[in-house]
């Protein structure tokens, strides 16, 4: 499975709802680089809805299968492995990282009991999920090689559209002496051919290293 996030770079964000037996479950998805960013995430819905008694999260930062991802869940005062560890399973589960979920619960009035606190908060979650890819709001995440393309002022707007046309990921364009577009690809033969073809042989490129980036979903 590809890995997944939210489109639009750190802080984008979507909320959504579910009630259960008149309790509500408020999720809060945010894409996230680091703990430090989920933490505060996580402090803004407690602050925004501090009438709630619980404000559950869970947390994935890094691609996945690398040995370094950090994996995070927080039960908040619910009954251990309720709360946390569901929110923590449906985001692993759809392949989303670099990012943290914030479950708030209202409570009802009526107990869900354990089984209906782990398929309430997993719901919030996947109901949120499928939101942002019905809002056409999720991204790949995808190690390419990067490049640079030197060109002139004059050509760059014109060249930048037609790689674009040929499905090339931009990145973005640094304006200087040059025009320089920021590429990014998993396939150099195949850019290369499309850069000479576009560029009439007149520019070439030249590889940077690599780097996670945003990719189609």
């Amino acid at each position: 499975m590809s890995d997944l996030t939210l489109r639009g770079g750190v802080g984008s964000r979507i909320d959504s709802e579910i009630e259960v037996k008149r309790s509500r479950f408020l999720c809060r998805l945010v894409r996230t680089e680091t703990e430090d960013g989920a933490h505060a995430a996580v402090d803004e819905a407690r602050s925004e809805h501090w009438k709630a008694r619980h404000h559950c999260s869970a947390l994935v930062l890094g691609p996945g299968g690398a040995p370094d991802q950090i994996r995070r869940s927080n039960d908040d005062g619910e009954p251990s492995g309720t709360a946390g560890r569901p929110i923590l399973e449906a985001l692993a589960g759809r392949g989303f990282v670099d990012c943290v979920a914030v479950v708030t619960r209202y409570f009802g009035g009526t107990l869900l009991g354990a089984g209906g606190l782990v398929r309430a908060y997993s719901e919030a979650v996947l109901t949120t999920i499928d939101s942002a890819h019905s809002r056409g709001l999720v991204v790949g995440r995808d190690r390419r090689e990067l490049f640079t393309l030197a060109l002139s002022h004059a050509d760059a707007g014109r060249i930048e559209a037609e790689l674009r046309q040929r499905g090339v990921l931009v990145l973005g364009t640094d304006y200087g002496r040059e025009a320089v577009l920021r590429l990014a690809d998993d396939d150099p033969e195949r850019l290369a051919a499309v850069v000479a073809g576009v560029t009439a042989g007149s520019a070439e490129l030249e590889s940077v290293g690599h780097e996670w980036v945003d990719v189609p979903a």
